[in-house]
């Protein structure tokens, strides 16, 4: 995978992110002055990446969309089960990545999602096991945090968008 193509896979696991509510606008912000380093370019991009911090929670619902369709990329409306499905993707690539514990991807599906979302059933049934856990760091947690990261690979491993 080039430079180009991993700035663009993580501008469209932010902008999944950030459509439900996971992170802040100031790191889709972030995301798209990385893409522009990286060498995406286009006009939306760029208007993008100029927002400041301040300026981004207000600006990055309305610039988004054009710079996403401009790359090729997708735009997730908050709240459709798309997005929800993408966000999940990009919370189970983060754990792979070692941004976050499994136990810590299990907590925020469960806290989210609950069991309501097909997609991520396994990884709250997961998290239900955590809450039952007499000594965590045991064998018992051990065998959970194989079983996260086994469902995060098969969650990560499903195709990117475009």
């Amino acid at each position: 995978m080039t430079e180009a193509e991993a700035a663009a896979g993580e501008l469209q696991d932010r902008a999944a992110l950030w459509s439900v509510g996971e992170i802040p606008a100031a790191d889709v912000v972030s995301a798209a002055c990385d893409a522009l380093v990286a060498g995406l370019d286009s006009p939306g991009l760029r208007v993008l990446a100029a927002c400041s911090r301040a300026e981004a929670d207000y600006d990055v619902h309305d610039l988004l969309p054009e710079a996403l369709d401009e790359l090729g990329l997708i735009f997730y409306p908050p709240a459709g089960e798309a997005g929800r499905e993408a966000a999940v993707r990009a919370l189970a690539r983060r754990m792979l990545a070692g941004e976050l514990e499994p136990w810590e991807l299990t907590f925020r599906i469960n806290q989210r999602y609950g069991h309501e979302l097909p997609l991520t059933a396994r990884l709250a049934e997961l998290d239900d096991a955590y809450a039952f856990l007499e000594y965590p760091g045991d064998r018992a947690a051990a065998q959970i945090d194989a079983e996260v990261t086994a469902e995060a690979r098969r969650l990560a491993g499903w195709a990117r968008s475009p």
